[in-house]
C-alpha cells in the first residue's frame, strides 16, 4: 500500500478486488477503508444531485457540487492514508520485545497516536458531506432527493464508526481531546440524517428534468 499522501492504491483498484481483501484474512483494508471509501461515494452522490439541480434562493447547486468533488478527493485519500496508518501499527506490533521492550511500546503509542488522527479527519469529512447532502435533499431535485438522502444517511454513518476508531485508538490516553471531537462531528452528522428522515417523499406529479429515467 501507499503512504499518506502519495497516489492512492485504492483508487485505481476495481471493486471487486477492494472487496475481495476487505473479506480476506488480512488485516487491512479494514473498517477506516471502508468508511473513508463509503464517504468517497457519499460525497459523489452530493455531487450529482447538485448538478442536476438549479439555483434556488441561497442553494448554489455549482458551489455545493464542488465543494463535494473536493470532500470525495479527501475521503478518497483518507481511505489509503488509513491502510497506511494501521499498516504501521501492525509493523510497530512485530518489533522484538527484546532487548527494549520500552522502546517497543513507544513505537506502538505513537503508531496509534498517528493513527487516531486519520478517523478524526475522516469523521470531519464525513459530517460536512452529511450537511450538504442534507442542504442538496431539501433545495435540490426533488426528484433525487432519494439520493440526497442516501447520502446524509451515508455520511452519518462514516463519522459515527470514525468517531468509534478514534475512541478505540485512543483509549489508553483518557486525556486526549481527539475522541470528543470526532464524537461531535458524528453527533452533527446524525442530527443532519435525523432531520433529512423527516423530509416529505417527492410526488410523481413534480417534473423530472433528468436527461434519463431516474427511480
Amino acid at each position: 500500500m501507499t503512504a499518506p499522501g502519495t497516489d492512492t492504491a485504492l483508487a485505481g483498484t476495481a471493486f471487486s478486488v477492494i472487496a475481495d481483501a476487505v473479506a480476506s484474512e488480512t488485516a487491512t483494508p479494514g473498517g477506516g477503508a471502508v468508511a473513508g471509501l463509503t464517504a468517497t461515494l457519499a460525497a459523489g452522490l452530493v455531487a450529482m444531485v447538485a448538478r442536476y439541480s438549479s439555483a434556488v434562493g441561497d442553494f448554489d447547486p455549482d458551489a455545493v457540487a464542488a465543494r463535494a468533488d473536493e470532500l470525495r478527493r479527501d475521503a478518497q485519500q483518507l481511505a489509503d492514508d488509513d491502510v497506511s496508518a494501521y499498516q504501521a501499527y501492525l509493523d510497530a506490533t512485530k518489533l522484538p520485545r527484546d532487548p527494549d521492550p520500552v522502546a517497543r511500546t513507544a513505537a506502538i503509542r505513537a503508531a496509534l497516536d498517528a493513527a487516531a488522527d486519520v478517523p478524526l479527519a475522516l469523521a470531519m469529512v464525513a459530517a460536512e458531506v452529511a450537511e450538504l447532502g442534507e442542504l442538496v435533499a431539501k433545495d435540490g431535485n426533488t426528484r433525487l432527493r432519494p439520493d440526497g438522502v442516501t447520502a446524509v444517511q451515508l455520511g452519518s454513518a462514516v463519522a459515527t464508526s470514525a468517531a468509534a476508531l478514534v475512541g478505540e485508538n485512543l483509549r489508553a490516553r483518557r486525556d486526549d481531546p481527539r475522541p470528543a471531537r470526532a464524537a461531535e462531528h458524528a453527533a452533527t452528522a446524525r442530527a443532519a440524517a435525523a432531520r433529512v428522515a423527516r423530509l416529505p417523499q417527492a410526488t410523481a406529479a413534480e417534473p423530472t428534468p433528468l436527461p434519463h429515467a431516474h427511480p
